[in-house]
């Protein structure tokens, strides 16, 4: 199977973006996912997918803690920032949440604890307990067959 086709056939597939932060030596760094789901309800446990030579895989690897933020519609340009699209963003694009990194404004926060690593294909399945969470309200971004759009409301 074509590889291009596949990636076609898989932007089919509406997705919300978040943003994965994490601390390391007391620096932040971030990248944008769109592979995120519920793994468990009991015990709270999340799934994110990264790229096997994504930077910021080593980081969790070492701390084994890491936050994702679930971003708003009007986060779009934060989510390119941290895709490596070189968008400018506000320098106020965290927040600290329990001592933790995480985007400003965004609609839901997770801060995890690594449980297990997976090594898959080309990616990193990274599975991690809920240690803390917060919701807030808005409208999600949403990521569609190549490009980002938002969402009528509910």
């Amino acid at each position: 199977m074509d590889e291009r086709r596949y990636r076609e056939a898989m932007g089919t597939f509406v997705t919300g973006v978040t943003v994965v932060t994490t601390l390391n030596n007391d620096e932040v760094h971030g990248m944008t996912a769109n592979a995120f789901m519920s793994v468990s309800l009991n015990p709270q446990l999340v799934l994110i997918s990264i790229d096997r030579k994504a930077a910021a895989l080593e980081k969790i690897k070492k701390t084994r803690r890491f936050a994702v933020s679930i971003l708003a519609d009007t986060q779009e340009q934060a989510s390119r920032h941290f895709a490596g699209q070189s968008q400018e963003i506000d320098v106020d694009v965290f927040e600290w949440f329990h001592d933790f990194p995480v985007i400003h404004h965004a609609l839901a926060h997770f801060l995890c604890r690594v449980h297990d690593i997976y090594v898959v294909g080309d990616h990193v399945l990274v599975i991690a307990t809920v240690l803390h969470l917060n919701r807030k309200e808005g409208q999600p971004l949403v990521f569609y067959q190549g490009s980002y759009h938002h969402v009528a409301s509910f």
